[in-house]
């Protein structure tokens, strides 16, 4: 089983249900794809990640330019504006190259040749029963979408797998939440929470993908919002994770509130294995 954990804007607490209910389950594999700023090896306090650091690279183009005739047919074709024409030399800006490897194709003059540029980097590490693997992009990078899809590679189907996405709706997003078996929407019960939550929603929706909602710093006075639009939607809000004043004094320590708090291990496992039932059951349903 595979499901990703996302929300609309960072901050919500999607960090906090990947890594607690990472904790909570046996078997289990944790993929943290927020890759421009992955944080959940705070709270999974690996010892050491144990093995050397995995690039994941791209071919950029490199322009010869005692070959290069200025003709300006590889910019002309490029869509992404990655090569520009300065006087009478063709200037490249690898940060936002999509390596199709078109311009290299167009150069009459065989001028072009295709390099490798580290995009990011894959980390692992064991800890207790998590199987954790880390993607992170490397800074003044733009393309996130390639280190995900590296990091992705490393899923193992024979294990509960968690994959803690990039918020938003934006290219990463999609591509953490793709092929995955559910998605868990985590929000928080403010006018704010259900606007980026609805954008997810809108999202989800488009590529088809079967979710829930976790309502984080849940509060009686203030839930009604997310319940009414779920209600109002016919979407399941999975859990709740209460406003908390120890629960925030934990995780500004560091500290996965599930090992101090041991009576939300069990919440964790019944959440998990409902996503399971449910999955389950739209799979049966679809069949007949």
């Amino acid at each position: 089983m595979k499901i990703s954990i996302l929300s609309g804007k960072g901050g919500t607490g999607k960090t906090t249900l990947a890594v607690n209910m990472a904790l909570s389950l046996k078997n289990v594999q944790l993929l943290d794809a927020d890759v421009e700023e992955p944080d959940d090896y705070i709270f999974i306090s690996p010892d050491i990640f144990d093995t050397e650091a995995e690039s994941v690279l791209r071919l950029i183009p490199e322009v010869d330019d005692d070959l290069c005739t200025a003709c300006k047919k590889c910019v002309d074709f490029c869509e992404y504006n990655t090569l520009a024409m300065m006087l009478d030399q063709v200037l490249v800006f690898p940060e936002i190259c999509h390596s199709c490897g078109g311009c290299k194709i167009v150069c009459p003059e065989n001028a072009i040749t295709e390099i490798e540029r580290e995009l990011g980097k894959i980390y692992h590490a064991v800890s207790g029963e998590i199987d954790f693997w880390q993607g992170e992009l490397n800074t003044g990078e733009e393309k996130s979408v390639p280190v995900i899809e590296k990091l992705k590679t490393k899923i193992d189907t024979d294990k509960k797998v968690i994959i803690d996405s990039p918020p938003g709706t934006t290219c990463p997003s999609v591509e953490a939440v793709a092929d995955t078996d559910y998605s868990i929407v985590v929000t928080e019960p403010t006018p704010f929470g259900l606007h980026d939550m609805d954008m997810v929603i809108e999202m989800l929706q488009e590529i088809q993908q079967p979710f829930g909602v976790v309502i984080n710093r849940s509060d009686e006075n203030s839930d009604h919002l997310i319940e009414n639009y779920c209600s109002e939607n016919d979407i399941n809000i999975l859990l709740k994770i209460p406003f908390s004043r120890e629960i925030a004094e934990l995780y500004s320590d560091g500290t996965a509130f599930v090992k101090k708090m041991g009576s939300w291990k069990s919440k964790f496992q019944l959440l998990y294995y409902d996503i399971v039932r449910e999955v389950n059951n739209n799979e049966k349903n679809n069949s007949n």
